[in-house]
Parts: structure tokens; C-alpha cells; sequence
């Protein structure tokens, strides 16, 4: 198994507060890992300073060997790290395969020439991304709302459009902020089989925050515990089931099973 994301020693400030604090992260190529942690912990800020939101205070992170700390998300995005948002990140404006093509454009080679006179190139990569677009809609099982305004649609199913529209990018790893918040215990039972999927057919690593233990414990393979940005616990979800720190910490005596 190669690394493909490597986080070393990652603490962050805002202003005088302390909100990660040595973090560590190796993701391998195909692999499957969970954060969890109370509200506050630090988990969507750990999303943020890898994929460039902030920049960290200290440490280093390196996707494939390469050094990504302080790079634009965009360039991040570039390189092979997709991911979702907590709160949701749809253009109001915008239809559903319209999402899916935009995300598209940043691997188009055709440039503004291209564009302009409507070339062969032009014609072809257009073709290949409408293509590409409706076979992950197809996936997500959105099709049918292919011309739908996202807004108009429930909010499940726009759970599922972010997430076509990070995997359209082609990332190595996708991110996924809480995936199923939201969504009702059948859509939850549909997105294991999507994320699974996903995994399968693409071949990417994923990396998840979620608050729903079944979700984090039938997906991954390795899981973090997060309080107050540091990492209490992590290993394999039988491991962290029923570890006492966890338990105290961030599950009470609630049972996992």
C-alpha cells in the first residue's frame, strides 16, 4: 500500500487559541478512515487546514510525496484532494449536471482558443464531460433531476450532488464532511452502498467526519478520536467500540452496536 497523504506534527492558532494540536495523518492508497469527536473538536478545521482553507502554524503535510502546506484549495483540488462540505456548497443558480460538468473544467486542455472557435478537441472533451457527468449522476441516483435547479431538491439528494461534484474532480482522495447529515435512515443505508461503491469503482482513499457511529463503523478501516484538537484514541472501529477514553470523551455509555 503506498501513502498517498502524509500529516505530520499539525498544530494550528486562532489568535491565542489553541484549536489542533499535533496532529498526525497517513493515508494509503484504497483505505477507508474515520474521524470522530464532539462538536468543537477540531474535525472540520482538520478538513480545513488540509485542503487549504487555512494555512497550519506548524507542521507539515505532503500529498504523494509533495509538499501541499499553504497552497490554494484549488491547486489542492488539482492535485488529487476532493472533498464536501459540512454546510453545503451548491450554487443556488445553478442545475444539477451543470455542478457535475463545472467541476469538470480545471483538467480541460482545449484552452480559450478552443473555446472560441469551437473546435474538434473543444466538441470532444464537451462530449466526455456531459458523458462522465451523467454516469455519476446515474451513481448518486440523481439522474432524473439531471435539469432540476439544486435547490429545488430535497436535501438528501443534494448531499449526493456534492458528492458527485467532489468525485468529478478525479480526486485520489475525497474528504467528506458528515455525508449523511440530514438525511433519513433509508438514505443513510443507500450512501454505505454509494460510498462503497464509490470506493470500489473508483479506487480512491476516503477520508470521513461523521456523527452517526453505524455510518464511521461499517465504513472505515481505521478510525481517529478527536478531543479539543488532539487525537485521544485511534485503530481499528472494534478498537475504538470499546475503548474507555472514547467512551467517556465523546460517546458517554452509549452502546456502539
Amino acid at each position: 500500500m503506498s501513502v498517498l497523504l502524509n500529516v505530520n506534527q499539525m498544530t494550528h492558532f486562532f489568535g491565542g487559541l489553541r484549536a489542533v494540536h499535533n496532529y498526525h495523518l497517513t493515508i494509503g492508497s484504497g483505505q477507508i478512515i474515520g474521524l470522530i469527536g464532539p462538536n468543537g473538536a477540531g474535525k472540520t478545521t482538520i478538513f480545513n487546514l488540509i485542503t487549504g482553507v487555512y494555512t497550519p502554524t506548524e507542521g507539515s503535510i505532503t500529498l504523494e510525496n509533495e509538499n501541499i502546506k499553504g497552497l490554494e484549495t484549488n491547486e489542492i483540488a488539482a492535485r488529487g484532494l476532493g472533498r464536501t462540505f459540512q454546510n453545503l456548497a451548491l450554487w443556488r443558480h445553478m442545475n444539477v449536471l451543470d455542478h457535475i460538468k463545472m467541476a469538470h473544467y480545471s483538467q480541460l486542455s482545449y484552452g480559450l482558443i478552443g473555446a472560441f472557435f469551437n473546435t474538434r478537441k473543444c466538441r470532444q472533451q464537451e462530449s466526455e464531460i456531459e458523458e462522465n457527468a451523467y454516469r455519476l449522476l446515474e451513481l448518486f441516483d440523481i439522474k432524473e433531476h439531471a435539469d432540476q435547479l439544486v435547490t429545488n431538491l430535497p436535501y438528501g439528494a443534494q448531499r449526493r450532488v456534492e458528492m458527485a461534484r467532489a468525485l468529478a474532480t478525479r480526486p485520489k482522495i475525497l474528504f467528506l464532511d458528515e455525508p449523511t447529515a440530514g438525511m433519513t435512515p433509508d438514505e443513510l443505508v443507500q450512501m454505505i452502498k454509494i460510498i462503497r461503491q464509490v470506493h470500489r469503482d473508483f479506487k480512491v482513499a476516503i477520508f470521513l467526519i461523521e456523527h452517526r457511529m453505524k455510518f464511521v463503523m461499517e465504513l472505515s478501516e481505521h478510525i481517529q478520536t478527536l478531543v479539543f484538537g488532539e487525537i485521544i484514541a485511534q485503530g481499528p472501529p472494534e478498537e475504538i467500540q470499546n475503548n474507555p477514553e472514547v467512551i467517556e470523551a465523546y460517546l458517554g455509555k452509549e452502546d456502539l452496536a
